[in-house]
């Protein structure tokens, strides 16, 4: 095997452990994400994320909007919305998902692929 070859293969590989640089830049771009998705909201989502915590979830596989909603009635009203938030997502990046998580935290969180978005279309 000669160097390059060497170098190159090590370059490509992931890292066994995120250093603190990339764990901080991950943080950044999932920050800028959620900014960048917010701001494409009309009033009446701003106005439901609001009321709830979320944020946006970065991985190799997919962009992840995680809504934690504080009671069942926002928590229905968020699903109501789930058409909207995945068209939107889906501009952003084709694999991303949406995960509702209810108040009761024995209740398994819903989550939908953008991709899937024409089957909530009808709720």
């Amino acid at each position: 095997m000669t160097w390059q070859n060497y170098f190159w293969q090590n370059e490509d590989e992931c890292p066994s452990q995120l250093s603190s640089a990339d764990i901080v830049l991950r943080q950044q771009l999932e920050s800028s994400l959620g900014k960048f998705f917010f701001e494409k909201c009309d009033d009446t989502i701003k106005d439901l994320l609001s009321s709830c915590r979320w944020y946006m979830k970065n991985n190799a596989n997919a962009m992840t909007l995680v809504i934690e909603c504080p009671n069942h009635n926002t928590n229905w009203l968020i699903l109501e919305k789930v058409a909207p938030m995945a068209s939107l997502l889906k501009n952003m990046a084709s694999s991303a998902k949406i995960r509702i998580c209810p108040p009761d935290s024995k209740t398994t969180p819903h989550e939908i692929r953008v991709d899937e978005v024409s089957v909530y279309r009808y709720w």
